[in-house]
């Protein structure tokens, strides 16, 4: 069936173009009949190359393309602000018989019984969009010549002082040697290596007996908001998790954004056991799959913990007979990660690459709560290994029709 569907997406293109060529005795002035045979042959050359590349995909496990997770989304849809109160956010839950039910977030209760175990990823935002100015040679600032520093991971290998790796822009400002003023003269960055992949690293100095540098951080950098959010987020405090307590992610964990205090102290209430894991979420989740096959792509390396009380709560339901419910796909990918490492569910840390997606299997989590990823993401595939491919496609068509909001500051799915 899969395979039909790349075969008649490839005649409907021939005959599209066949349709344009049949119909060239419409054109009367020679001139534009010449230069509409130029454009047909541009286009016959494109056929080629889709025709030579449907032939490579055709015996491909329909799976294994990265066009299978493509699904039509109206810009609108995208949610540029967070919805007041966190809890009053749409909830789309989602069966593996295919069936699905229109809920409010703080529904959700309703789908937890006593015993089971919620994971959420208490990794805090680092605010680690910082805007900077160039320090001539004389010391003095030079208005107007910014330099935007996105930070992605302090270097731990360093003792000297505060380095961290970093995206800058514009690149050609940021050579080896050159120093940028923060906050005012709070705080010195200066460019100390270039990567190969085009990421500097960097040496932040300040003065350490007045400020740490996350209290300057958190004073002058602002939430690295990703490029589909574009208004002004007024509180940074509504891109965090209430939960959150560990700084490290350059993203949040947006499926936690939903809870409330209150929510929480419905779920402990009714006897829901709530641990967490630590995943400190990079810059890679919204890196795009460039490959035309999932499996010829990259996943990017994050760091994690998985404390003792959360391994021993995990298997004492598990033991139990009782559900363990993944908070997002960081805890998710941490509890299934740390467990194809070691094989059973322990106290552990360490980094994590692991790619789900469907013909993989879920050994520790199963529900999970999350919410509507971007067409052809990592994410939406490991949505598609726990739901099924078909039943995510329906589930992902309602929600377009229902006009649920998407992404970061979107709604949400319960996977049960």
């Amino acid at each position: 069936m899969h395979q039909n569907i790349l075969r008649n997406s490839f005649q409907k293109s021939v005959e599209k173009h066949f349709v344009l060529i049949y119909n060239r005795n419409n054109v009367n002035n020679d001139k534009i009949f010449y230069h509409y045979i130029l454009i047909l042959s541009i286009d016959y050359i494109y056929i080629l190359e889709r025709y030579f590349r449907y032939v490579q995909l055709e015996n491909t496990d329909f799976f294994k393309l990265k066009s299978s997770y493509s699904y039509y989304l109206p810009d609108e849809l995208i949610a540029q602000t967070p919805v007041e109160p966190r809890d009053s956010s749409r909830l789309l839950v989602c069966s593996r018989d295919g069936s699905l039910t229109d809920r409010i977030f703080r529904d959700i209760v309703d789908y937890f019984n006593e015993g089971d175990v919620l994971v959420v990823n208490s990794s805090k935002v680092l605010p680690a969009r910082l805007f900077a100015e160039k320090i001539r040679s004389d010391n003095s600032f030079e208005k107007g010549a910014m330099l935007e520093i996105l930070l992605l991971e302090r270097c731990n290998d360093r003792d000297d002082g505060e380095y961290w790796q970093a995206i800058v822009r514009p690149g050609k400002k940021a050579v080896v040697g050159k120093r940028f003023s923060l906050g005012n003269g709070l705080m010195v960055a200066e460019i100390v290596e270039v990567l190969d992949n085009g990421n500097r690293i960097i040496r932040f100095d300040f003065d350490k007996s007045v400020y740490s540098f996350y209290q300057l951080l958190d004073e002058i950098g602002t939430m690295p908001l990703p490029p589909y959010i574009t208004e002004r987020l007024e509180n940074k405090d509504r891109y965090q998790t209430v939960y959150a307590d560990t700084l490290g992610s350059a993203a949040a964990p947006t499926a936690g954004l939903h809870f409330t205090p209150e929510l929480l102290d419905i779920l402990k209430n009714k006897g829901v056991i709530i641990v967490n894991v630590i995943l400190h979420v990079g810059l890679g989740t919204f890196r795009p799959v460039k490959a035309d096959t999932i499996d010829e792509h990259k996943m990017h390396s994050e760091y994690y913990e998985l404390p003792k009380a959360t391994a021993d709560a995990i298997n004492e339901a598990k033991k139990n007979g009782k559900r363990i419910f993944a908070a997002g796909t960081t805890s998710c990918r941490t509890l299934e990660g740390s467990f194809a490492k070691n094989g059973a569910v322990v106290c552990d840390s360490g980094y994590t690459d692991i790619f789900i997606y469907p013909g993989k299997s879920f050994n520790v989590v199963d529900s999970l709560i999350t919410n509507f990823h971007l067409p052809e993401s990592t994410l939406i595939m490991l949505v598609c290994a726990k739901l099924g491919y078909d039943n995510t496609m329906n589930a992902y068509k309602h929600a377009v029709e229902e006009r649920y909001r998407f992404f970061s500051f979107g709604d949400a799915m319960l996977i049960v």
